[in-house]
């Protein structure tokens, strides 16, 4: 009873590995291909938006460095403003003073 209970059982293996064996794999092939391509177009679209990046840090890169020249330019235009400055007050100072002198005479 055994032998053919285990005969029974391996026939019924082989049934299903049979069946099993002629699935079509047609269906699972596109499946592969369809994702192969969505890799590729993945792998693209990481490309681009890596180049992409690389460009807005190039041009965050000049803009900082751009800054760095109008904050240089911007002082220096204000030490020659204070410089400007003093020399008019010398020159107001200058001017009370010679009233000063020409009236007290």
């Amino acid at each position: 009873m055994k032998c053919a209970s285990v005969v029974k059982a391996a026939a019924a293996v082989a049934i299903v590995v049979g069946l099993v064996g002629c699935t079509d794999l047609k269906p699972l092939q596109a499946q592969v291909d369809d994702l192969k391509s969505q890799v590729a177009a993945l792998k693209t679209d990481t490309a681009g938006a890596k180049s992409a990046a690389d460009a807005a840090s190039s041009a965050a890169a000049s803009a900082s460095q751009a800054a760095s020249g109008a904050q240089s330019t911007a002082n220096q235009a204000l030490a020659a403003a204070h410089a400007s400055q003093s020399c008019c007050d010398a020159t107001n100072e200058k001017i009370d003073r010679m009233f000063k002198h020409s009236v007290s005479k």
